[in-house]
């Protein structure tokens, strides 16, 4: 008999594929997976993309930014005071959406006198807005009706909104959804809207 040398040995061990940690990373593989589809799948279904069309909104919005738009809250609840909605004026489909800032709620008075916005006859305390040089319909008191709200855009002077005519008080059929986040473009980038 001989006595095999126990030195070096060049044997190559065959490697073995642990059963639990293959499944540990299809799991994290099919989770991952899972994870994006969904968000795409709800950005897709409950938010619909759009562009800001002009300067009415600035400083919180600008022309061209685009926004996402949840089209799903106001099925859930209404619009509040300051949510920022888009609409389609009168219901006209052959329109591009508005953007506003909703500052009366169903049965509230507006009305708009020298320049600053009253609702229910307390005057708006918010230095950001400029003094509107036109009043428009709001000139006279307005009462919002069942599911109207009232409008307007953060430049004020340079907005087509509920004083308007053409537009007036928002029925809540026209709106939209609510914009809830803005992806690009202005001063300060992606997030959400204010």
């Amino acid at each position: 008999m001989r006595r095999r040398n126990k030195g070096l040995s060049f044997y190559e061990k065959k490697k073995r594929i642990n059963a639990h940690i293959l499944r540990e990373i299809f799991g994290m593989m099919f989770g991952t997976f899972a994870a994006i589809f969904l968000a795409v799948v709800l950005v897709y279904s409950a938010g619909v993309k759009t562009n800001i069309i002009g300067v009415s909104m600035e400083p919180s919005l600008y022309n061209g930014q685009k926004i996402l738009i949840n089209r799903f809250i106001y099925k859930l609840i209404s619009p509040k005071k300051d949510d920022v909605i888009v609409f389609l004026p009168g219901g006209n489909q052959n329109t591009y959406y508005y953007v506003k800032r909703v500052v009366a709620v169903p049965g509230q008075r507006v009305q708009i006198i020298d320049g600053m916005l009253y609702v229910d006859g307390i005057p708006e305390e918010n230095e950001a807005y400029d003094k509107m040089e036109d009043a428009g319909i709001a000139e006279n008191e307005i009462l919002l009706g069942d599911d109207e709200y009232f409008v307007l855009g953060d430049n004020r002077n340079s907005s087509e909104d509920s004083r308007s005519g053409n537009i007036g008080p928002v029925g809540r059929n026209t709106i939209y959804g609510k914009a809830w986040f803005h992806m690009s473009g202005g001063g300060d980038g992606m997030g959400f809207v204010k």
